[in-house]
């Protein structure tokens, strides 16, 4: 597999967002004004495969519930050992509940409910990564301002996080983050808790988020920045 290429598994057994396809879609469009290409996959046997044959980057997109095979498990551990690129967005922190290790060294938090959907704001606390860099101090956006069942900070590296002030439902404090990115399982994690509408990937500034996770963790950061 190319090195540019990268894996966008949108496998759920739970909840499944009606902006999947949107998300695919998104990512794909990247890749033809980026130059990578894109194996979308619900199967975990072709993700393993994907992975153990050298994509630049794992993605995913709103998967939901226990969806990984034990061999795609280890596959992945391997990956990220290896140094592969990981990046999950949105309900990639709802998923592999039975398996700490995904939530705790893959993404780096668990999902733990939201409020309803409505607008608030992110503050944005770290301009100095592609995913970020493009944006103000302050990020106005519509989501469902995820919380979870402990803070990342201090295991990772805080990009932006929620005022819970600009919304209802918020249940984390001061101190809520919503986008981060590490390299605790060996490669490079970025995760985005944003993305549950499909308008979202409408949103040029949304999609230059995506693209300067991705292109962080792929390692093309100073090439697509």
């Amino acid at each position: 597999m190319s090195a540019r290429t990268i894996v966008v598994f949108t496998r759920t057994a739970g909840y499944r967002h009606d902006s999947i396809p949107d998300g695919i879609d998104t990512f794909r469009s990247l890749g033809q004004e980026h130059g990578f290409s894109v194996l979308a996959t619900e199967d975990p046997g072709e993700l393993a495969a994907s992975l153990g044959g050298g994509c630049a980057a794992a993605v995913f997109l709103s998967t939901s519930g226990e969806v990984l095979t034990d061999a795609a498990r280890a596959a992945l551990r391997d990956y990220l050992a290896a140094g592969g690129g990981f990046v999950g967005v949105h309900g990639a922190a709802c998923t592999e509940y039975q398996w700490p290790w995904y939530g705790d060294s893959v993404v780096g938090a668990v999902f733990d409910g939201h409020p309803a959907l409505q607008p608030g704001v992110l503050d944005v606390t770290d301009h100095d990564h592609p995913a970020t860099a493009h944006l103000g101090d302050r990020w106005e956006f519509t989501d469902e301002w995820y919380n979870f069942t402990s803070n990342p900070r201090g295991r990772v590296r805080v990009l932006a996080t929620a005022d819970e002030s600009t919304y209802e439902g918020g249940r984390m404090g001061a101190d809520h983050p919503l986008v981060w990115c590490h390299e605790r399982a060996g490669g490079r994690s970025f995760y985005t808790a944003l993305g549950h509408t499909s308008e979202s990937y409408a949103d040029p500034v949304f999609r230059q988020h995506l693209l300067g996770g991705l292109s962080w963790a792929a390692r093309w950061q100073e090439e697509d920045r």
